[in-house]
């Protein structure tokens, strides 16, 4: 039997990166799992209970997505953007839209399947209620070079990871925050790519990325998802408003 047996699930950004990652490893853990990505092409996986396109930049589509789905146990918001730039290269629709997706979507999420998941927990049905914000080692954690935007968004995500925890922990629902390092992954391949061009090659952007890890590498997708299948269970039940460090040591 998977560790999360009985555990309804809905991960955002399921498609690739992260988000795949950590929607496979709960549906391999036995978890009934809602996928949803901006690309439905990329849901390819056919252990997931559903698979939607969802822009989680519309409320209206939200709210319709949770009224489908119906009560869950655990809410995995992992859809984001990482805007390079100091605040010299940050226009104000780069900022809306960065904590558009980054943070305000994290709030569509959750009020709209928060109810949900507080009368399913007040029925005494197991496994607990629990929300993962994915956020960053780039934000209140530590001040990371050209993510001006980007670390405000995650800093943010951590407060209102916090707030919500404070609010309905009496309840018995838990939200906690990941924050991991710098993680192989479509999005981050790309960041490579482009700085890549910067340098000369791609292998010397590879190398500079490398060389800020204290333990010499990236970390994999596969090792987030670790800790996210952690937070879902209920290994994790008197665990709620922390933000857990996960960046082989880059903010230390």
């Amino acid at each position: 039997m998977g560790r999360l047996e009985g555990n309804v699930a809905v991960v955002t950004a399921a498609g690739q990166g992260i988000g795949k990652a950590i929607a496979d490893r709960f549906a391999a853990e036995g978890a009934v799992v809602h996928a949803s990505d901006i690309n439905g092409e990329l849901l390819t996986n056919p252990g997931f209970a559903s698979r939607q396109v969802l822009d989680v930049t519309d409320g209206e589509a939200i709210a319709e997505y949770a009224e489908t789905v119906g009560p869950i146990n655990t809410l995995c918001n992992v859809a984001g953007f990482v805007h390079h730039g100091t605040v010299l290269q940050a226009s104000d629709d780069d900022w809306d839209f960065s904590f558009d997706l980054n943070v305000k979507s994290m709030h569509r999420m959750i009020r709209a399947f928060l109810p949900g998941m507080l009368v399913k927990r007040s029925s005494n049905e197991q496994p607990g209620a629990s929300i993962m914000n994915m956020s960053s080692g780039a934000s209140s954690l530590k001040g990371a070079p050209n993510r001006y935007i980007y670390g405000a968004t995650k800093a943010a995500v951590i407060g209102l990871t916090k707030a919500i925890a404070a609010d309905f922990a009496s309840d018995g629902l838990r939200c906690n925050a990941i924050c991991p390092g710098t993680v192989e992954s479509p999005s981050w391949r790309a960041r490579v790519d482009a700085l890549g061009d910067q340098m000369g090659s791609v292998e010397a952007a590879h190398a500079d990325f490398v060389a800020r890890q204290p333990m010499g590498r990236v970390a994999k997708a596969s090792e987030i998802a670790g800790l996210a299948v952690y937070l879902a269970s209920d290994e994790s039940a008197f665990v709620t408003g922390s933000c857990y460090k996960i960046d082989g040591g880059w903010t230390l």
